[in-house]
């Protein structure tokens, strides 16, 4: 199925499966220019009291100290924890706007209608394989580019800030710390507070081509659109019927491909699974495959048809757990299916000799 041929916008079943999954539209990028920001507008309505107070722990720390002869361990370690707990009192404000910045800006985007599928966890997560390839492909091209975008971007407005007051800088060498300190701080905030608005502009920008990106994702063809608006007009009933036929269908395909299998491997009871191997795929094929009665019935038939059949029940039960029915076998499992049908075909020549 190609991309081209889905040309139909999600329809809203569609799209709450996937938000059920924790597929998404939302910008990382928006997420820490607001958070950013809320730090920004904190730190300057609280960080002249911040300097303050910090100011008055380090004079007190250290005129409780003078008088102390020799230092010790104890004395250090009460200098230490009350300036921690006065840098943790005057940063808290800041920290918990941050926060609740965070939170806001992510509910703004994504909602508070919590999934629990997004919650569990999948070991499919941990494959390193389609990270990779996001990495080398068009997606990684478009993330780097959009990358050096933000960097260019941000770039300028700090420069464009900095430059113009080049001759201003040399004029502070003569200033006394305490002058010099205020002028750093007013610069550096307006530096930051442009960059800032900067980032913003590019969060704002890529949540749109984020919720672009995830509406192009999401297409449909139309004769998904069709099966979708059907199913839903249909009692669950019925729905439950038409589920029923289609698997009784399938499974009459399946069985009408069991005489066609080159090997069925068995449980030798429990399970069977019927391979083929037509020499031009990459690796053999599972075309029917099922447990107790159907196993009994995929051996029947494959009996009838003269079809060998092999009790192998480790690999039966990996095949049977692992493969779909019509999909190559994986390669983990090349070696020993590889062993069978060479077997197999041993044993099929001896009897063309014999014969």
């Amino acid at each position: 199925m190609s991309q081209s041929d889905k040309t139909e916008k999600a329809t809203p079943k569609k799209k709450e499966e996937a938000r059920a999954k924790g597929q998404v539209a939302r910008s990382t990028d928006l997420n820490g220019a607001v958070i950013l920001l809320a730090g920004l507008f904190t730190l300057g309505l609280t960080g002249s009291t911040i300097a303050q107070r910090l100011g008055d722990a380090l004079h007190d720390a250290l005129a409780a100290g003078a008088g102390r002869d020799p230092v010790t361990v104890d004395s250090v370690g009460q200098l230490m924890l009350s300036s921690g707990n006065t840098a943790v009192a005057c940063l808290a404000p800041v920290v918990a706007v941050c926060a609740a910045a965070a939170i806001v800006v992510n509910v703004a985007q994504v909602g508070i209608k919590t999934k629990n599928k997004a919650l569990k966890p999948d070991v499919k997560r941990l494959n390193p394989v389609p990270g990779i390839k996001r990495i080398v492909g068009k997606e990684g091209l478009v993330e780097l580019v959009k990358n050096l975008a933000k960097i260019g971007v941000v770039g300028y407005v700090v420069l464009s800030a900095l430059i113009p007051h080049i001759t201003d800088y040399a004029a502070m060498v003569g200033m006394s710390p305490l002058q010099f300190g205020g002028s750093i701080a007013v610069l550096v905030k307006s530096i930051a507070m442009r960059a800032a608005f900067a980032y913003l502009f590019i969060g704002v920008i890529d949540l749109f081509y984020q919720r672009h990106k995830m509406e192009k994702s999401l297409r449909m063809e139309k004769q998904e659109v069709k099966d979708e608006s059907k199913g839903q007009d249909l009692p669950a009933e019925v729905k439950s019927a038409i589920r029923q036929r289609q698997r009784e269908a399938a499974r009459a395909r399946m069985m009408a491909d069991v005489p066609t299998a080159d090997v069925i491997v068995t449980n030798p009871t429990h399970f069977s699974v019927a391979l083929k191997y037509d020499g031009v795929s990459a690796a053999p094929i599972v075309v029917a495959k099922g447990q107790d009665l159907i196993a009994l019935r995929i051996r029947e038939l494959g009996a009838d048809a003269g079809v060998p059949i092999v009790p192998d029940p480790p690999l039966a039960r990996s095949l049977h757990g692992s493969v779909e029915v019509g999909q190559q076998i994986p390669e983990e499992l090349f070696e020993a299916v590889a062993q069978i049908l060479a077997y197999v075909y041993r044993v099929a020549g001896r009897r063309r000799l014999a014969a």
